[in-house]
């Protein structure tokens, strides 16, 4: 897995438009308390439904690897001039 420049502040906003994509979606507002880890396991689980990404082989799926995927994600999605890609 190749290391990605601003992997933390990428992976934040990939979970802000995620949860907004869910709760345009129906989903709902997911609560504050719930934690990081299942926000990125919902939006995940969400996007490879919706086939906006494909889907990391069962044996192979953790908690590192959605993050990478969903950080993969968010930077195709930003324009390439976005402050974040630099």
């Amino acid at each position: 897995m190749k290391k990605v420049k601003n992997e933390a502040q990428l992976l934040k906003k990939a979970l802000e438009i995620g949860l907004k994509y869910a709760e345009q979606r129906g989903y709902g507002k997911l609560d504050s308390h719930i934690s990081q880890k299942d926000k990125v396991e919902v939006v995940y689980r969400l996007l490879v439904q919706d086939k906006q990404i494909t889907p990391i082989p069962a044996d192979k799926e953790d908690g590192q690897q959605l993050k990478h995927k969903l950080i993969i994600w968010i930077s195709r999605m930003l324009p390439a001039d976005h402050e974040l890609l630099k």
